[in-house]
């Protein structure tokens, strides 16, 4: 039993509330000291585990390297929260990779054959979590399509896309580029 769970119940059955952090006055300023450290520690932990709870869903957003990991261990029936991180815990969104492509100007009747193809891969890209989003690009007021964008998470997904793009090996795109972007404001 603890050195200050007499003292806990003697309050309790007083109707008083105990005083906090202080143990019978019969234990020496040694073990005053130690249990003021421990309850100092536990109050710490707490704080930390808080502010990562409230802070990690954000953070994850921008931050796929931090994951909030919970374990049960059998013999204590005790949760433990973790929090793993590779980069800062606050930051700007990410760098992304814009594609930008040029179509051929009767993309409409040509692009037919090769379209679930196209539409696949970005698909497959997005599930995978390389693609972001993507879709053509139109003059104002036009109604064919004279190129496309498409975001990625990072340049080799975007140079993946152009090498398996069926539009581009069919003679679809005419030209494409790849361009970093540095976000500054957004969200994922």
């Amino acid at each position: 039993m603890p050195f200050w769970h007499s003292s806990f119940i003697r309050h309790i059955n007083q109707s008083t509330p105990p005083p906090l952090f202080s143990p019978p006055s019969s234990y020496s300023h040694s073990k005053k000291a130690i249990m003021v450290m421990s309850i100092s520690k536990v109050l710490h932990r707490a704080s930390v585990v808080a502010v990562a709870a409230r802070l990690s869903a954000p953070v994850a957003a921008f931050h796929p390297a931090i994951s909030n990991t919970f374990s049960q261990t059998s013999s204590t029936h005790r949760r433990s929260f973790a929090v793993r991180s590779t980069g800062p815990l606050y930051s700007s969104p990410p760098t992304r990779y814009l594609l930008s492509y040029d179509y051929i100007p009767d993309v409409l009747e040509k692009r037919v054959p090769f379209r679930e193809g196209h539409v696949g891969l970005a698909k497959e890209m997005i599930e995978e979590g390389t693609c972001v989003s993507g879709g053509p690009t139109l003059p104002p007021g036009e109604a064919v399509p004279n190129g496309a964008l498409f975001i990625f998470t990072t340049k080799e997904s975007a140079e993946k896309f152009v090498a398996e793009d069926p539009y581009v090996s069919n003679g679809i795109v005419t030209g494409h580029s790849i361009a970093e972007w540095s976000v500054v404001v957004g969200s994922n």
